[in-house]
């Protein structure tokens, strides 16, 4: 199966496309210089001439603060590049993964998000890749829009990453823990998406690895078991704050619980609990990068 992944260099479609070759399947990976999602020319070209079954779409305009202050660019990049390759794949009749966010929902309640609840968008991001689902499901019949959360892999800016340099740098770390929803590794959502685009069983699903948690309880996790690697790890002091105390340009939800029954359901394996993902990530830190 041939299949194009946008956003080869992100953290997702890194993974997805190694996934794939795994299996012996036949990703055609494309960033910004092989396809520059927001020129609809570009993009007719490019998936055309590429021959495939599918499209995985993972790039996006991810910066959730800065899109406060570069609305026509998110929205140029999230909704207009979307609909761009949502076209295409109608044109041609193939299949098309939109990967989608908890940000679509207004983050209120406590009660996990149902893929098919209503959306309201509460920030300038979560906005655009609202408008990015619309397109989707306007445009292309054969459509999947998988929605995930806190996410983690080995090829880009994390908060792991994040925590372990301010751990490492000031040996303490100050961590929200009034937002709640589950991490995700984009190892194991890769090889998720990838059983999914072999099958037709379409629609809205939601998909992070299981157990729930606080960021502060996510943190205490990530420096408990970096001491295992590294001993240094096991100083850090973490305190929780409010979201109150910890003032961001957009806001944030605190309730991105997702409810994943429908993986279930529909026959597809769900991701292992986030405490493990976070135990094989931080083996693969090490032998990458180094703790």
């Amino acid at each position: 199966m041939r299949v194009l992944v946008t956003g080869v260099k992100g953290q997702l479609g890194h993974d997805v496309v190694n996934e794939m070759e795994k299996r012996g399947l036949t990703p055609v990976g494309v960033d910004l210089a092989e396809m520059d999602i927001t020129d609809k020319e570009a993009c007719d070209r490019v998936i055309t001439e590429a021959n495939v079954e599918a499209v995985i779409h993972c790039a996006a305009y991810t910066a959730v603060d800065a899109a406060e202050d570069n609305i026509e660019v998110c929205r140029k990049v999230n909704a207009g590049g979307t609909r761009n390759i949502a076209e295409v794949c109608k044109k041609l009749g193939i299949k098309m993964m939109y990967i989608s966010t908890d940000y679509v929902f207004d983050g209120q309640g406590t009660r996990p998000w149902e893929p098919d609840d209503e959306r309201h968008p509460l920030n300038v991001y979560g906005q655009t890749k609202y408008e990015g689902e619309l397109a989707v499901e306007e445009l292309v019949e054969k459509f999947f829009t998988v929605r995930i959360a806190w996410v983690f892999g080995v090829n880009g800016k994390n908060f792991i990453k994040t925590m372990l340099r301010i751990g490492k740098e000031r040996g303490a770390a100050s961590v929200v823990d009034d937002q709640i929803g589950s991490p995700t590794y984009t190892y194991d959502l890769a090889r998720l998406l990838v059983d999914m685009i072999q099958t037709d069983k379409y629609g809205r699903y939601h998909a992070t690895n299981e157990g729930l948690c606080s960021w502060y309880e996510f943190a205490c996790e990530i420096f408990k078991q970096a001491a295992e690697i590294d001993p240094a790890y096991g100083k850090v002091s973490v305190s929780p704050v409010s979201s109150d105390q910890y003032p961001a340009k957009a806001k944030r939800p605190s309730n991105s619980r997702l409810n994943k029954e429908k993986l279930t359901e529909k026959g597809f394996e769900r991701l292992p609990a986030w405490q493990d993902a976070l135990g094989r990530y931080l083996k693969e830190l090490k032998g990458q990068e180094g703790l």
